[in-house]
C-alpha cells in the first residue's frame, strides 16, 4: 500500500484527508523528514515539534491565498514537503539544491524568506496593511516559535500590530515552556469554547444586553469581564497579550490535531490581531531528539538508529572549539573577562566558559543589539566584555556598535564566528560582510587569524588593548597547528611576510591565507616567485610592509572571503591611493556583487577561485600568463 504522503503535492490533496489519514500523514512525515536530515543535515528538533501544527494550518487555510511567514524557518520543512518540494527535499541545504529556510524565489507557498530570527510578526504585519489595501482576500498567519519571541522586534511587531487591528494570526509556537496536563486541558477547553461563534455570539448577546440596564447591569458587565480576564491571565500569559492588543487563545495541544483543526476553523472567522499559543514538543517523535534537543537542533549527518554522527576523517578542533578553550584560560588570569552570547552558546563555543564562570556569563537570547549595548554597560564598570556572535546576525547590531561602543572608546570584543562562507546554510549565514562594516568605524581594530594559534594571540590582544575591536575566524576545523601553552599578545596593525618573491605580492586575511601559501607553492612550479603576506588586520593595516611588498614586486592580489565593496582589498587600494602608489597592477578577490548560494564550503571557495587553484589562476591572468 502506498504511503498518504505520496500522494500530496500541495495543500489541497490534504483537504481530502480524514482525520485519523491526517495523523497517519504527520507521522510519515515525522519519518520522511529524519531519514532525510540523516543523510543531509539540517534543523531537525525544531521541524519534528511542528509537524501537526503546520499539517492542521495547511488543512484549514488557503495558501497561497492566505500568506504563510515562517519565523527563522527552523519549522518550515513540514511545509515545504507538503507544497511541492517533497520530491527535492533530499537536496535541501545542498548546492544547486533547495533552501533550508523558506525562499520567495522558490515557492509561491513561501511569502517572505527567513533567515534570521523575529521577523515573521512585522513581515506578517506588512502582508496583512497591504492585502487591506488591495481589498485582496486571504488571512495573514505568522508562526513564531523557537525562541524567536525573546528578540526586541518581535515586541516591536506585536504593540503595532495590536495599534493597527488588521487582521493577522500569529501562532506562537512554545516548544521549551512546561504546563501540566491539568492546566494545559482547561486552557485548551476554554481557549476552544472562546473561539466558537456561538460562544462569541452568545457573549456578545449577553455583553449587548447588560449595557442596556442601568448601573446595576454595567455593574455586572464589568465584573464578570474582570473575572474572565482574572481567569485566564492566572493560568496564561493572556495578560500580555491583550494588553499588546491581541486577542489571545491557548496554551492548545500542539500535537493534537483534532483540537487544532476545530480551533483554526474557528478562527478563521474572527478579525483582528489574534494570539494562538501552541505548546509543543522540540524532537517529538524521535527518542534521541527529544532527549537531547539541543544537539539536534541543528544537527549533521547521523545515524538513525543511535542517533549519532556519521563516522567522518578526524578533523583538528574547530576554530570555535579554539575560541571557547583559550577564553576560558585567559578568564582564569583576569576576572575582568566576561562572556556574552545572543541565544548560541553551543554554537559560539561558550559551554565551557558557562560551566567554569557561571557569574560572569550572560545570555541574552536572541537579542544581538541588547547583547553589545548590555556589553558596553559592562565596559563602563571596567570589564573586558568578549560578546560571541555569528558574522551574520552580529549585522543586526550595527547600530549599537556604532553608537554604544566605537563612539565611547569602550574595549568591547565582538567575536565574529563563522566570519567568510559558512557553507549549506546559504546566503542569509554568509558571513561576508564584517569586514566592509565594521572598518570604517572611528576607533574599531578590525583583525582576522590564519590559523587557530593566531587566533589564541588575537583573542588576548584583543582583550587587553582596551580599544573596540573586531576578531572574525572561520566557521569549521583549524589547520591542526601546535599551540602555544602560554598565549601571547600581537603588536596591533603588524602583518608577518610568509614568503618572498619579486614576482607578485599576495596578501591575503583570515581563511585565505593558508590557500594563498598553496597557491604560491603551486606558481613557483611556474617559476613564478609570490611574495604571500599574512595581513592579520584590516585595520590598521601594516602600512610599511604592505608598501614594501607592492614596490618590489609592481604587481599585487588581495585575497579575502568578504564582499569586495569596501573590504579588505579596497583598504590595500585606499592606502595605495592615499601614498600616491602608481605604475602597480592590481587585482583582488574576494566575494562579488551577489548573494552567495548554499553548498560546502569547498564547492563555493571553488565556484568563487578562492581556493589555491583559483588564486594560482588570477595570479597568472594578473601577470598575463597562461591559465595553469
Amino acid at each position: 500500500m502506498s504511503k498518504i504522503l505520496e500522494t500530496i503535492d500541495s495543500p489541497a490533496e490534504l483537504k481530502k484527508l480524514s482525520l485519523k489519514e491526517l495523523q497517519a500523514l504527520s507521522a510519515e512525515l515525522r519519518e520522511f523528514i529524519i531519514e532525510n536530515i540523516s543523510n543531509t543535515g539540517g534543523h531537525l528538533a525544531s521541524n519534528l515539534g511542528a509537524v501537526e501544527l503546520t499539517v492542521a494550518l495547511h488543512y484549514c487555510f488557503n495558501s497561497p491565498d492566505d500568506s504563510f511567514i515562517w519565523d527563522v524557518g527552523h519549522q518550515a520543512y513540514t511545509h515545504k514537503i507538503l507544497t511541492g518540494r517533497r520530491d527535492r527535499f533530499h537536496t535541501q541545504r545542498q548546492f544547486k539544491g533547495l533552501s533550508g529556510f523558506p525562499k520567495r524565489s522558490e515557492s509561491v507557498h513561501d511569502a517572505f524568506g527567513a533567515g534570521h530570527s523575529s521577523t515573521s510578526i512585522s513581515a506578517g504585519l506588512g502582508i496583512a496593511a497591504g492585502k487591506d489595501i488591495l481589498k485582496a482576500k486571504g488571512r495573514t498567519i505568522a508562526v513564531i516559535g523557537d525562541g524567536s519571541l525573546t528578540g526586541g522586534m518581535a515586541f516591536e511587531a506585536l504593540n503595532q500590530a495590536g495599534h493597527l487591528k488588521k487582521d493577522l494570526i500569529v501562532i506562537l509556537n512554545d516548544n521549551e515552556m512546561s504546563i501540566s496536563e491539568n492546566v494545559g486541558a482547561f486552557s485548551t477547553f476554554i481557549s476552544r469554547k472562546m473561539t466558537s461563534s456561538y460562544y462569541r455570539d452568545l457573549r456578545k448577546e449577553v455583553s449587548t444586553l447588560l449595557a442596556s440596564i442601568p448601573a446595576f447591569g454595567r455593574n455586572i458587565l464589568q465584573f464578570a469581564r474582570r473575572a474572565e480576564h482574572s481567569l485566564k491571565g492566572f493560568l496564561t500569559p493572556a495578560a500580555l497579550f491583550e494588553a499588546l492588543g491581541f486577542e489571545y487563545f491557548g496554551p492548545l495541544p500542539g500535537h493534537d490535531l483534532e483540537q487544532m483543526i476545530d480551533i483554526f476553523k474557528n478562527l478563521k472567522n474572527v478579525d483582528g490581531p489574534l494570539l494562538v499559543h501552541v505548546m509543543t514538543k522540540k524532537g517529538r517523535g524521535y527518542a534521541p531528539a527529544e532527549n537531547d534537543p539541543g544537539r539536534f537542533h541543528g544537527v549533521g549527518k547521523f545515524d538513525i538508529l543511535t542517533g549519532l554522527p556519521k563516522a567522518s576523517p578526524q578533523a583538528p578542533k574547530s576554530f570555535t572549539a579554539v575560541f571557547g578553550e583559550s577564553l576560558v584560560q585567559l578568564a582564569e588570569e583576569d576576572r575582568k573577562i566576561v562572556a556574552i552570547t545572543a541565544a548560541m552558546p553551543e554554537g559560539t563555543g561558550l559551554v565551557p566558559f558557562s560551566k567554569a564562570f557561571p557569574d560572569r556569563f550572560f545570555d541574552v537570547g536572541i537579542a544581538e543589539q541588547h547583547a553589545l549595548t548590555f556589553a558596553a554597560g559592562l565596559a563602563v564598570e571596567g570589564f573586558r566584555p568578549v560578546a560571541a556572535i555569528y558574522s551574520t546576525f552580529a549585522q543586526r547590531a550595527y547600530d549599537q556598535l556604532f553608537h554604544d561602543i566605537c563612539l565611547q572608546k569602550l574595549p568591547v570584543t565582538l567575536a565574529m564566528d563563522r566570519g567568510g562562507l559558512v557553507g549549506d546554510d546559504g546566503p542569509t549565514h554568509h558571513g561576508v560582510f564584517d569586514f566592509s562594516f565594521t572598518r570604517h568605524l572611528p576607533g574599531m581594530t578590525v583583525m582576522a587569524p590564519k590559523d587557530e594559534n593566531e587566533l589564541r594571540r588575537m583573542l588576548k590582544t584583543a582583550i587587553i588593548s582596551g580599544v573596540p575591536i573586531s576578531l572574525r575566524y572561520p566557521r569549521g576545523a583549524g589547520f591542526g597547528v601546535p599551540l602555544d601553552k602560554e598565549i601571547a599578545e600581537l603588536q596591533i596593525g603588524r602583518g608577518e611576510l610568509l614568503t618572498e618573491g619579486r614576482d607578485v605580492a599576495i596578501i591575503a586575511i583570515g581563511s585565505t591565507v593558508y590557500p594563498a601559501l598553496e597557491a604560491a607553492s603551486l606558481l613557483k612550479k611556474e617559476g613564478i616567485k609570490a611574495s604571500v603576506v599574512n595581513a592579520r588586520f584590516v585595520k590598521p593595516l601594516d602600512r610599511d610592509l604592505i608598501l614594501s611588498v607592492v614596490r618590489d614586486c609592481g604587481a599585487l592580489l588581495t585575497v579575502e572571503e568578504n564582499a569586495l565593496q569596501g573590504g579588505f582589498g579596497s583598504a590595500v587600494l585606499e592606502l595605495l591611493s592615499d601614498e600616491m602608489i602608481t605604475g602597480i597592477r592590481i587585482m583582488r578577490m574576494g566575494i562579488p556583487d551577489r548573494f552567495i548560494e548554499q553548498g560546502t564550503q569547498k564547492e563555493l571557495r571553488n565556484m568563487l577561485g578562492l581556493d589555491a587553484e583559483g588564486i594560482a589562476a588570477s595570479v597568472k591572468t594578473l601577470l598575463g600568463k597562461k591559465s595553469l
